[in-house]
């Protein structure tokens, strides 16, 4: 029976989390920008992205973390997903492949926005 609580409870959180990964839309000094629900930091775009495709591995990567999605969140449009090279299922938005930057430090942070010309902040 014990068991039976915990694995309720297990199924519980996952399901919760499933629904609260979707990313938002969140209020910046720099205007209306969508962020992910699980660290409310503002998610960007990258020209360089094609049809959904994510064209940012490696060194790339590691200043723009993709937003990862698990298999069992639920996008609804203009959220989506796509698969990586590398397996992993990406959040998008309007088919753009969202990411974070390691220029923004907390909630409401926008310094990537306009990087090299290829970074903008996503936008509701």
């Amino acid at each position: 029976m014990k068991f039976f609580g915990i694995s309720l409870c297990a199924v519980i959180a996952m399901t919760a989390t499933a629904y609260a990964a979707s990313p938002i839309k969140q209020s910046t000094d720099n205007g209306q920008v969508i962020a992910g629900s699980n660290s409310y930091k503002t998610l960007y775009t990258f020209a360089d992205d094609k049809d959904g495709v994510s064209s940012c591995y490696g060194e790339c990567a590691e200043k723009w973390p993709p937003h990862v999605a698990e298999y069992w969140d639920k996008p609804r449009p203009p959220f989506a997903t796509t698969e990586r090279s590398d397996g992993k299922l990406q959040w998008t938005k309007d088919g753009m492949p969202l990411y974070f930057s390691t220029l923004d430090d907390k909630k409401g942070d926008t310094n990537g926005d306009g990087v090299n010309g290829k970074w903008k902040a996503a936008r509701p």
